[in-house]
């Protein structure tokens, strides 16, 4: 390319739009609240777990789509009010896209780039939906109005390619043949940098071709979707423009490439915990966004003057290609858009941040002249100086008939290579029309079949590729499935599929499906096995996962709107039918008088289960087609489960992973499992022997993967099966108690009984008696305490029931102890003795430790372990112990100096006890000197009574504390069964498929479960009143009080 010389120098930064969408039906359903706010150009974005944090970011341009609008009868949202501020299409392609396109005439490379997570409005800025026509359709009308309006003036060629990047490969969306293994292959030129090798350019002379081509691409991307079960949010879109504009009388030509670019969903995919899967992302599927962000990073540094060694431009398919739009010969806008709902908070402010980044970067854009046009100048010039050469040989009478045969032939060669380069466009255009007319007659074709048989309609978890595919039932019957040999067979492929699926039929205006042996059909949630009728939008999933909607013969359509059944609704439904409901499981709360919004924390649950499932499906299938031998399955981690204070956790979605022959169990988390599942389906695609027209074929002899590069394999590791929770009010009291806890796993199944014991003991670990219980727990602050846990044996374990070659450890961590705790391993038996003793000490008891030992349990975790798999051990790093070996607890009380060493503790230990004896002694002082007066009193009023009544005072106390203590040691008794009562009815829930008898039936169980609660609590209180009663009544008795009145 050829730059004019006043524009070699100049500098352009990249424009960067930020677009912010309306609340969707997830955060609707969540009652989101808007956390992002704009004026002008500024986008300001606040903490939702803290209003005071607010970041505010400046762009070159901000459009408001979040709310304001109304829809016309067209179908257009426009604003709500005429001037309103909200942003529709037409506003957003005034604001960007007629810059990119005047960049383009003018003879610039032009790009634009849209970036935001999935579902945050990218495609529907950049293609649209409906008449709500997008950047890319828009500019394309433009641009051929302006030719058509200027085609006086110069002569303009078009050319449209489109094709798509998904884990590293090109695939060309518009090609004619079958795809290739691995792709397109990415070659670099040094006059035309990084290009695409093979990758069709079609001629194009009118916005409806273009359209026409885009619905081509959009049916082969979706085709290639369902057959290659991969992501469409995880690829990138790139439809590239060739604009050459030919100015005849000032023999100029300008050529400019616009790229127009969807980049995959940018959101992150973070692990619960430290988790960090052993296999990292191999598959490159989110490699060329990551080299993306570190390209930009990079330039923006450059721009800011720091000093960068390198631009890694090639460490990815898709920065190869955008090399020239970042930093480069191109003029680049970007549009980010992003959600404004709290529960998205993250996201968005990542993307307002990789915006901000992409806004210093600075290109070199220059006016393009085509290679085309020099070459047809050189030629004429060429030939100018041959006629020139005849015409001197001609006069100088020196001409031979060689010489003016090789001028004749040199200038006949010259006309017609300029022949063939100005007729080149004509014959290519005339191709194009002639394919686009044949595709016309199709799409007409299919219009009309619309209008005369029933059809099966594509549904998929991208709006832009859902109604692309239509399967027609004609009369009669048909066979569905992979193979399509057979003139009366409907070919659909992808996993699960079987080569005879189904058979459809279409018989007096009824139509059914009948599955045949092995092959799954579902049909509303629920599968089937014999022959079904359809009926007008039904919903239908063959296989895994092809999910397509049932319409109806022409008179069944009566308008409806079928856009509300799109993939989430497939599978709701799928999930119900597994019992998991949006309304059963979450659960409302109220926000304000009178209103209600579902729990959002269980609704992203709900919606993270329903985008799981069909992803758990396929890697069900491909582990039965590769032989693996694994099944996955998904569970709620933490339904049923709650923290030390009784709070319910966090819940979260987990995968359940067993080898069936071995049995062997792995739990992996969302974001481990979709790590995972990206490169089963890339070991899936290799063991399978390529791919042929997108579809995966053959079965290539390849060996298999190491064991440790298997995906579907992992390293053994200890199994969370469940929790306890062992309440420690008795500690305060000082009340020796011994208890049957349930342990309890994450779906609120019962894993096994664990006995317990909670012991008050002396600093040597000898238990204390009813004589040192306490009324008043405050008692204990400032002093020290010593208790132990005895974990006695663990009962009815369900874990070893499923298989015996099993082992289980319990572990807790106990108040402010920097390290859990585990008990030794025991295995093989179903019923185990543990034995496990340990004594913890509170050197001075905190006011932090009686609160926690007051109103928290200990949280006991269940450990399942597997043969192989590594035991879990005690770390005594930072735990300190007294000189008999008990663990110190509440160090936070304890002066630093009294647990340095063992000689400072036990001489810390000893100043205590000496300053308590002279407490004591003072105090059995005062007590001595009240008993000499009341001694003298006595004397003077009679020597024998008051030597009785004495007597009986002095005995008084020590028999009403004691009465008091096993008063409150039958009652904390009492309480624990009612706490277990109390779970028990937590958990109760009628189930998704009761009908009305079962529903009755759950309504009676639960009131008897009510009355049992209520009868208990309230018999607890009464024998504590009637028992306090008897101590208060013989306290009066004995001080003689009744005699005296």
């Amino acid at each position: 390319m050829r730059a004019k010389e006043n524009d070699m120098a100049s500098k352009d930064c990249v424009k960067v739009a930020v677009r912010v969408r309306p609340f969707n039906k997830r955060e609707k359903d969540a009652g989101s609240r808007c956390v992002v706010s704009m004026s002008n150009n500024i986008i300001t974005i606040q903490d939702p777990r803290n209003q005071q944090n607010r970041r505010t970011f400046t762009f070159d341009h901000a459009f408001w789509s979040h709310n304001g609008f109304v829809r016309n009868g067209r179908g257009l949202f426009v604003p709500e009010e005429e001037g309103g501020r909200y942003a529709d299409q037409v506003s957003v392609f005034e604001g960007l896209g007629q810059g990119v396109l005047e960049n383009a005439l003018q003879g610039y490379n032009a790009t634009l780039l849209a970036y935001g997570q999935t579902g945050s409005g990218k495609s529907y800025s950049m293609l649209g939906y409906g008449p709500n026509k997008g950047l890319v359709p828009t500019l394309c009308d433009r641009l051929f109005q302006f030719i058509r309006t200027n085609q006086d003036s110069r002569q303009c060629q078009v050319f449209f390619s489109m094709l798509e990047i998904y884990n590293e490969q090109v695939i060309d969306l518009l090609s004619r043949g079958s795809r290739s293994p691995g792709g397109l292959r990415v070659r670099e030129d040094q006059q035309r940098g990084f290009y695409v090798e093979g990758l069709r350019r079609i001629p194009s002379d009118s916005a409806a071709q273009v359209e026409q081509l885009m619905e081509q691409g959009t049916r082969t991307r979706t085709t290639a979707a369902t057959h290659m079960n991969s992501n469409s949010s995880r690829s990138h879109m790139l439809i590239i423009l060739q604009l050459k504009q030919i100015f005849s009388k000032e023999c100029i030509t300008k050529q400019s490439n616009i790229n127009l670019v969807d980049l995959a969903g940018s959101e992150r995919q973070r692990s619960s915990g430290s988790e960090v899967d052993r296999l990292k992302e191999g598959t490159a599927i989110n490699l060329s966004l990551t080299t993306l962000g570190n390209v930009i990073s990079a330039l923006a540094e450059a721009a800011l003057g720091k000093k960068v060694v390198h631009i890694p431009y090639r460490d990815s398919i898709l920065t190869k290609l955008l090399q020239s739009a970042l930093g480069g010969n191109s003029r680049t806008v970007m549009i980010a858009t992003l959600s404004p709902a709290d529960i998205c908070y993250e996201e968005s402010l990542s993307t307002l941040r990789y915006a901000e980044r992409a806004k210093r970067i600075q290109n070199r854009a220059v006016v393009n002249e085509g290679p085309t046009e020099r070459l047809v100048k050189e030629l004429k010039a060429e030939n100018a100086k041959l006629l020139l050469r005849l015409s001197r040989l001609d006069q100088e009478g020196r001409r031979t008939d060689e010489e003016t045969k090789e001028l004749r032939r040199l200038l006949t060669h010259n006309e017609l290579q300029i022949r063939a380069i100005q007729t080149l466009w004509e014959q290519r255009l005339q191709e194009a029309l002639k394919d686009w007319e044949a595709q016309y007659t199709t799409i007409t074709q299919e219009r009309t079949m619309m209008q005369m048989y029933p059809y099966m309609l594509n549904v998929n978890e991208d709006a832009q590729l859902s109604g692309v595919i239509k399967l027609f039932i004609q009369d009669g019957e048909w066979d569905v499935g992979l193979a399509d040999s057979s003139p009366r067979s409907i070919s659909v492929r992808g996993l699960g599929i079987q080569e005879k699926h189904a058979v459809f039929s279409n018989q007096q205006r009824r139509v059914t499906v009948t599955p045949l042996s092995g092959s799954k059909v579902t049909v509303n949630g629920a599968t089937i096995s014999q022959k079904t009728e359809l009926h007008h939008l039904d919903r239908l999933i063959l296989g895994s996962n092809s999910t397509y909607l049932f319409i109806g013969f022409p008179s069944e359509r009566a308008g409806e709107d079928w856009t509300r059944y799109d993939y989430d609704y497939f599978q709701s439904e799928l999930a119900a039918a597994e019992g998991i409901h949006l309304h059963s499981l979450c659960v409302f709360i109220s926000v304000s008088a009178g209103s209600i919004q579902p729990d959002p924390s269980l609704l992203a649950v709900f919606y993270d289960y329903i985008r799981l499932m069909p992803m758990v499906t396929e890697a069900n299938q491909m582990s039965q087609e590769l032989n693996k031998g694994v099944e996955f399955k998904l569970e709620i981690k933490n339904l049923a489960m709650s923290d030390s204070k009784g709070h319910d956790l966090e819940k979260e979605i987990a995968v359940r992973v067993t080898c069936v022959e071995r049995k062997q169990v792995w739990m992996w988390s969302k974001a481990k499992f979709i790590n995972r599942k990206f490169l089963m389906e890339e070991m899936y695609q290799q063991q399978a022997g390529g791919v042929s027209g997108g579809v995966v074929v053959g079965g290539a002899d390849l060996p298999p993967l190491p064991r440790d590069r298997d995906p579907f394999w992992d390293p053994l590791e200890p199994l969370h099966l469940g929790s306890a929770h062992l309440w420690l009010q008795s500690l305060p009291f000082r009340i020796h108690v011994e208890e049957q806890v349930e342990v309890v796993g994450p779906e609120g199944s019962e894993e096994a009984i664990l006995q317990t014991q909670l012991i008050p003991c002396s600093p040597t670990g000898l238990p204390l008696g009813e004589d040192d219980i306490l009324i008043d727990p405050t008692e204990l602050l400032g002093k020290r305490l010593d208790f132990q846990l005895v974990l006695d044996q663990c009962c009815g374990l369900r874990w070893l029931k499923e298989a015996r070659n099993r082992g289980v450890q319990i572990g807790f961590q106990m108040f402010d102890c920097p390290q859990p705790l585990y008990t030794p391993a025991v295995w093989h038996n179903v019923n185990p003795v543990l034995e496990y003793r340990v004594q913890f000490t509170a050197l001075k008891t905190s006011p932090e430790l009686l609160n926690y030992l007051q109103s928290s349990a200990l949280v006991l975790e269940l450990w399942g372990l597997q043969e192989g798999c590594t035991d879990l051990v005690s770390s005594l790093d930072g735990v300190r112990t007294t000189p008999e070996g008990s663990i110190i607890i509440d160090k936070a009380s304890t002066p630093q100096n009294t647990v340095s060493s063992d000689l400072s503790s036990s001489l810390h230990a000893l100043h205590q006890d000496l300053e308590q004896l002279r407490v004591t002694n003072a105090a059995l002082r005062k007590e001595n000197s009240a008993l000499r007066e009341q001694l003298s009193a006595s004397a003077r009023h009679g020597a024998d009574g008051g030597r009785g009544r004495q007597e009986r005072r002095g005995s008084l106390r020590t028999s009403c504390d004691a009465d008091f203590a096993r008063a409150l040691k039958v009652f904390y008794h009492s309480m624990t069964s009612v706490r277990g009562q109390l779970q028990r009815l937590r958990r109760h829930r009628p189930s998704e498929e009761e009908d009305l008898l079962g529903l009755r039936l759950f309504v009676d169980e639960h009131s008897r479960l009510l009355k049992d609660f209520g009868e208990q609590l309230e018999q607890s209180v009464s024998t504590l009143k009637q028992d306090v009663a008897a101590i208060v009544r013989r306290k009066r008795e004995k001080s003689g009080i009744w005699s005296e009145r």
